[in-house]
């Protein structure tokens, strides 16, 4: 079977981040499959394209993400980033540390 998927990293970082909006950007990395460095330049881009707003709070940073933001392809007619992460919603489990131990990954 062909090793890809539909949605782009910057698209996987985005779920990321809507699961939890605090992850940090090497659990996000280890979720998408991406280096801590690759998602530093995807949160980056989508910072400076207005997809989402970074805010410190302590050590940590939150992430808010801007629903209302337009898809940037013209096959996707306009539509909002939220519509597509409102379908990806439930899809899994938010990144890091807090994942079950049924899940495969560490608690720790």
């Amino acid at each position: 079977m062909a090793d890809w998927t539909f949605l782009t990293n910057h698209a996987h970082v985005l779920v990321c981040l809507r699961r939890d909006p605090t992850a940090r950007l090497r659990d996000i990395g280890d979720a998408v499959g991406i280096t801590e460095r690759a998602t530093h330049r995807i949160v980056t881009e989508l910072e400076e394209a207005g997809y989402l707003l970074r805010t410190r709070e302590g050590r940590r940073n939150r992430y808010t993400l801007q629903p209302d933001a337009l898809l940037r392809h013209p096959l996707e007619g306009g539509r909002r980033i939220g519509a597509l992460l409102d379908l990806l919603e439930d899809a899994g489990p938010p990144p890091g540390p807090r994942a079950s131990a049924g899940d495969g990954r560490s608690t720790a």
